[in-house]
């Protein structure tokens, strides 16, 4: 029988336990570590992001969703895939038009990364979607959301509206950069080299689709 006042033999042994649990956890979370400061921090002379970065990263809120066939769910399923998000109503305007055409193209142009990116239109309000852009969403997420909580998660540029920009959210629920205002075709391939490189830097953890 061990003394009251001596310490437990299975001490030693706990304190081991904790430690390989720690350094396995570290192992695992090694690559999107490594992977974030490739992107944020080793950056070559002359590279620039053409999109914004967000610091700190905003992760997915718990929001109440609703599909355009009534079905509802909550905005952090999405987490598990990049995702390239618009927002706006859902009569969608020009420049709605013009962002979802963009969205598409730009996932499009990923080749065979374009299944690593999800297109996710966020519709802030209950108008009806016209029926001519029903075939141009079969492949991307359509989520009917309250404005007022979306517009405590993502934020415009200064001077500009919610609905003007596109937006990219990392795999783990993260939005973590927002790309400028009015994207047309010249300015589109820089936000391709943007997506190019995020997807590069997250290739040794991310896995295509949930």
């Amino acid at each position: 029988m061990p003394m009251l006042n001596q310490p437990s033999p299975r001490a030693p042994n706990t304190r081991a336990g904790r430690w390989q649990m720690l350094a396995l956890l570290l192992v695992c979370a090694a690559p999107v570590i490594a992977s974030y400061f490739t992107y944020y921090m080793v950056r070559p002379d002359g590279r620039s992001n053409f999109g914004a970065l967000i610091d700190p990263q905003r992760p997915l809120p718990a929001l109440a969703t609703k599909t355009l066939d009534g079905k509802t769910g909550e905005l952090t399923a999405l987490k598990g895939q990049w995702l390239l998000v618009s927002v706006a109503g859902g009569a969608c305007d020009s420049r709605c038009e013009k962002n979802l055409y963009i969205q598409r193209q730009l996932r499009e142009s990923l080749g065979a990364e374009k299944d690593r990116v999800d297109r996710v239109w966020l519709i802030n309000d209950e108008a009806a979607v016209p029926d001519v852009l029903r075939p141009a969403l079969a492949s991307s997420t359509v989520l009917r959301v309250a404005p007022a909580a979306l517009a405590q998660w993502l934020e415009p540029a200064s001077g500009q509206r919610l609905q003007d920009h596109l937006y990219v959210v990392d795999p783990m629920g993260n939005w973590m950069m927002r790309f400028p205002a009015g994207l047309d075709a010249a300015t589109a391939s820089k936000a391709k080299r943007d997506l190019e490189r995020l997807l590069r830097a997250s290739s040794s953890w991310d896995n295509v689709g949930r």
